[in-house]
């Protein structure tokens, strides 16, 4: 390190946004040292699409590798299977090998949106949980107790309600750590809902004499309703594979008071570039910030020339009201598939539910004419579907 200046420097990129850090000192002191960092992220398997909300650590990971360092993804493979805690009233169900390994070639096809995988090691925690016998496993949870574990929230919650409780739920926490002491981590990343488990790596590497990692969590990012962390099951998420013209449109309905949260957890703009925001936002008509919001995140998983014709269409659907020429397609095979699944997983509607009572309120025209039953949409050929007033789409049917 060259000068104390400079780790400032480095240390307001890292903590830019963080909701805490533990683990302080023994970060400052490595990169001191000039010490290349071992950052770990543990991903679920379970749920492989990703959307802003899952970005916040995945920013933070790509601004690590920026400052020279490597990521190490732990795909929870092993655990996955085995059915690990949810932070909700109940067990999570248990995934098959296949599935997981499906899940996780998806995880990764996304995060390398984001991640430079030259600078990213992935691993599955099956390399090494499966070679456990019964003596390590003991010896690891020998390193806490019953009541230290029902410190986790959820374990409290569920036992206070009498909730079933299993007891590899308990190993779970000691395991994500034993994850940290495989690969000698430096820094642990996840959401302030994992401290708990963050917080074992700590614990084991310092059983074993090794130097603790830094534990570093983010904050939950709320969606677009302003209020809920950001969701897919409640309809409040942007998704990073979605069209870029509903990505776009979809950050323009973000609440005016989460705009500079959003530029600071899901962008790689620096803490000088975040101030100038806040001014800015001071002194100018929050609408023309939130264009700068989604002008920057369509493009930086779309491209700046889609990110471009993003802003054009919904100039033109939102401020002109009309109904533009160049329309993202969608390819319907209606004998595979109905229309209310397409639009769903496209990201325009919410639901199948969501999609019947666009039905039932006329919400929902082909070619400019309101239908109100799913017989009065085109058999063949394409068309062009309005999705309330502003959202349109052409679909081609095969």
């Amino acid at each position: 390190m060259k000068n104390l200046e400079q780790l400032d420097s480095i240390l307001a990129l890292i903590e830019k946004g963080a909701e805490e850090v533990i683990g302080m000192e023994e970060l400052k002191e490595k990169l001191k040292h000039g010490r290349k960092l071992k950052v770990k992220l543990g991903l679920d398997p379970s749920a492989p699409d990703i959307h802003l909300g899952h970005t916040v650590v995945l920013r933070k990971l790509k601004a690590f590798q920026d400052l020279g360092h490597e990521v190490h993804i732990i795909i929870g493979d092993f655990t996955g299977r085995i059915g690990d805690p949810t932070g909700k009233s109940k067990s999570r169900v248990e995934l098959s090998k296949e599935k997981v390994l499906e899940n996780a070639k998806t995880y990764t096809d996304q995060i390398f949106k984001i991640l430079d995988p030259e600078k990213t090691v992935v691993h599955f925690n099956s390399t090494w949980l499966e070679k456990m016998d019964l003596q390590e496993t003991l010896l690891l949870m020998k390193t806490t107790t019953v009541a230290r574990m029902m410190e986790r929230e959820d374990f409290k919650k569920r036992f206070e309600s009498g909730f079933p409780i299993g007891l590899n739920e308990f190993v779970y926490p000691l395991l994500q750590g034993y994850d940290s002491l495989m690969i000698e981590a430096d820094v642990e990343l996840g959401g302030t809902d994992q401290t708990f488990n963050l917080l074992m790596g700590r614990t084991l590497q310092k059983s074993r004499g090794k130097s603790p990692q830094t534990v570093l969590m983010m904050p939950l990012l709320e969606g677009l309703d302003g209020v809920e962390k950001m969701s897919k099951s409640l309809g409040n998420y942007v998704g990073i594979d979605e069209e870029p013209q509903v990505m776009f449109q979809k950050i323009m309905t973000l609440p005016d008071s989460l705009i500079l949260k959003y530029f600071t957890l899901v962008t790689d703009l620096t803490p000088e570039e975040i101030l100038n925001k806040e001014n800015t936002l001071k002194e100018e008509n929050p609408k023309n910030v939130k264009l700068q919001l989604a002008r920057l995140l369509t493009g930086l998983y779309h491209g700046e020339e889609a990110a471009k014709e993003a802003e054009a269409y919904f100039t033109t659907v939102f401020t002109k009201e009309e109904i533009p020429g160049n329309l993202p397609e969608l390819l319907w095979e209606p004998s595979n598939m109905t229309l209310a699944v397409l639009l769903r997983e496209s990201g325009y509607v919410e639901s199948q539910n969501a999609f019947k009572r666009l039905l039932a309120q006329k919400g929902l025209a082909v070619n400019g004419e309101k239908i109100s039953r799913e017989e009065e949409l085109p058999a063949e050929g394409s068309f062009t579907l309005s999705i309330g007033k502003r959202t349109h789409v052409k679909i081609i049917s095969a």
